[in-house]
């Protein structure tokens, strides 16, 4: 894809301005890295605060009686009983219990949910919400009409509250309709970095006056996509296509823990989602292969597609995502293992250009999650 045909986001002429590198991404030219480099974007987000621009991302509107409703049977995720002002992580799966695509979902009124969908795929989340669920709440596409802004890092509140004081009360996963300069902003006290910090969704015509006031606070520097992905992998969050695909279902993504209590079978709203029967035969059952933290015990980075053996050589897995953790201060990865060898401090080993790196199976966040819980 050339340049001339990726899309841009509200903020590209201002990425340029500050001297960003750009790369396609999920369709867009996207920002990887400004002059500050991955590893002072990192730390300084983890540190202070970073602005990200993620308008690449979809952002969905579903309103009517029935939206909530009509969303919990294509998740399996309590939303009919979602508080007004809150937000949970959700997933859309298929037949076959895999995962089409993980979202947020947050309650602006009773009739009215505000979804976050990722970039790759939006358009056929959008025709997913469309074919099965349409002819039962409106459903309303703003991925023309509204930017989306993240600001995290232990000091998003406090530049953050100098534009809009309330944002300061928020706790995690809390969301608000509120006003920011004067415009109208989603605002969401949650973010994909293992910090605190805000999302903003923001009319698309406003987007670059609010970025440039964000970035005038002293607190804050543009971040780029390599900082953004080293901070979800130390933070242990999946990426979808790399860390979950429609072909690894929750059980397999170690994502159980987003199976609500009411939709488990258990549960008072057992299953009515797609791929119900395969997930909860998984769960009595277990499954042959899960998603796991490994710490590689040499100085040298595994990246995603590295095989992964075990002490004789055999295949027993695959690294999904990889790289070097600035705050961790190694090599870190995830990936698919085998059982028994994906039990927690297993020994396995990463085949890089023909060399056996011994890993340590780990528990996941590698680096602490500092959400605000009030």
């Amino acid at each position: 894809m050339t340049t001339e045909n990726l899309a841009k986001t509200a903020l590209h002429a201002l990425h340029l301005e500050l001297g960003a590198r750009m790369v396609p991404f999920a369709g867009y030219d996207m920002p990887v890295q400004y002059p500050l480099g991955v590893l002072k974007e990192h730390l300084h987000t983890r540190e202070q605060a970073g602005l990200f621009d993620v308008s690449h991302m979809g952002q969905i509107i579903l309103r009517g009686a029935q939206a909530a409703i009509a969303l919990e049977s294509l998740v399996p995720v309590d939303i009919v009983d979602l508080p007004v002002g809150m937000q949970r992580y959700a997933l859309f799966t298929n037949v076959e219990g895999g995962i089409l695509d993980d979202l947020m979902v947050a309650r602006l009124s009773e009739n009215e949910l505000f979804v976050v969908v990722n970039a790759a795929c939006k358009d056929q989340d959008l025709a997913h919400l469309v074919r099965h669920i349409g002819d039962r709440c409106v459903i309303e596409s703003l991925f023309k009409s509204r930017a989306l802004i993240a600001l995290q890092g232990p000091q998003a509140a406090q530049a953050l509250s100098r534009l809009a004081p309330d944002v300061a009360g928020m706790t995690f996963m809390q969301f608000t309709k509120l006003e920011l300069m004067g415009v109208d902003c989603y605002v969401s006290r949650s973010g994909y970095t293992g910090e605190d910090g805000y999302e903003i969704s923001v009319p698309v015509e406003h987007a670059e006056a609010l970025a440039r006031a964000l970035l005038e606070q002293p607190e804050v520097q543009p971040i780029g996509l390599g900082a953004r992905d080293s901070l979800r992998l130390e933070a242990g969050l999946c990426l979808y296509g790399h860390d979950m695909d429609q072909f690894t279902s929750p059980i397999e993504a170690s994502l159980a823990w987003a199976i609500s209590k009411a939709r488990r079978a258990d549960g008072v709203r057992a299953g009515g989602f797609p791929g119900d029967d395969m997930i909860f035969a998984q769960q009595q059952e277990g499954v042959v292969s899960k998603r796991v933290g490994l710490l590689p015990q040499e100085r040298i980075p595994v990246r995603e597609g590295a095989e992964i053996v075990d002490a004789e050589g055999t295949v027993i897995g695959q690294v999904t995502s990889g790289g070097f953790g600035p705050s961790l201060g190694g090599p870190l990865a995830m990936g698919y293992v085998k059982a028994p060898h994906n039990a927690l401090g297993s020994e396995v080993f990463a085949v890089v250009r023909g060399k056996q790196v011994p890993m340590l199976v780990a528990k996941t966040p590698f680096v602490p999650q500092r959400y605000y819980r009030g």
